[in-house]
């Protein structure tokens, strides 16, 4: 699959920006859709606990590595596991609306891309919630991990999950903290021309680390929300310049309202 990127240079003038109301409006229904579509999946507790076992054994028999080893790196010292913490209650939304909207003021075709792929995720990610309830291991006995927001804070959830009124603490499943850090990594890198844009795949990898060692994620969660992103980029695939652009300025892409999709054999 080869998707073509506007050069770095790029003015932002070369693509008429989306209308700015509209654009608010849709990415503010984005994160809360996210926020309280989740808590539609609250009231199936018992469900959550069996497959967060089923979870657990498939992980084991998987090879993959335990969860503690992570967390037993944070928990050296009590600064790492604030930070931690810190980072997985602060950073998640305002890294992604910032990497909004630097794309809509900077690189408004790949921002109509980029907002198309965080919706098409959240959709299915939401929807994965709601048929597999999942308890996270921080709540598995077997697991014998640390609840380190609760121990050592700051933490976004209620010490009593299943009444908890303001996040859904059964929807492990995927990780869109991980999900959403790797679109942002994605979309810089397709969006910049720099030899340092392969950096930003720092933000998702420390994101596994954090979402891993607080033990508010399996790694599984992870690798179903990457699977779940390499499909959405597969069909919605960045615009590139076509014949109809090619008397345009300069490396143009063709409009953000009317992108042309790349072909999978290209």
């Amino acid at each position: 699959m080869e998707c073509r990127t506007a050069p770095a240079e790029e003015p932002a003038a070369a693509i008429p920006r989306p209308p700015l109301v509209r654009e608010f409006l849709l990415v503010a229904g984005l994160f809360l859709v996210y926020k309280f579509g989740r808590l539609l999946a609250n009231g199936h507790t018992a469900e959550a606990y069996r497959n967060a076992h089923d979870v657990w054994g498939w992980e084991r028999a998987l090879g993959l590595p335990g969860e503690g080893s992570v967390q037993s790196a944070l928990l050296h010292g009590d600064t790492l596991v604030h930070i931690a913490n810190a980072y997985y209650a602060t950073v998640h939304f305002p890294a992604t609306a910032a990497f909004l909207v630097w794309l809509f003021l900077r690189r408004p075709g790949h921002y109509v891309w980029a907002r198309r792929v965080l919706a098409a995720l959240t959709a299915a990610a939401l929807l994965l919630h709601l048929a597999f309830p999942l308890a996270p291991p921080r709540m598995l006995d077997g697991a014998h991990l640390l609840d380190t927001g609760q121990v050592y804070g700051p933490t976004v959830y209620s010490a009593t999950p299943a009444t908890d009124s303001l996040a859904n603490q059964f929807a492990a499943m995927p990780s869109l903290h991980f999900g959403w850090a790797l679109m942002v990594a994605v979309g810089l890198i397709a969006a910049t021309r720099s030899r340092l844009r392969w950096l930003w795949l720092l933000h998702p990898l420390v994101t596994l680390v954090v979402i891993v060692g607080t033990a508010n994620h399996y790694w599984l969660d992870a690798i179903v929300a990457g699977a779940l992103l390499a499909v959405v980029l597969a069909v919605l695939q960045l615009p590139h310049r076509t014949a109809t652009t090619a008397g345009q300025r300069s490396g143009a892409l063709v409009p953000a309202e009317e992108p042309v999709l790349v072909g999978a054999g290209r």
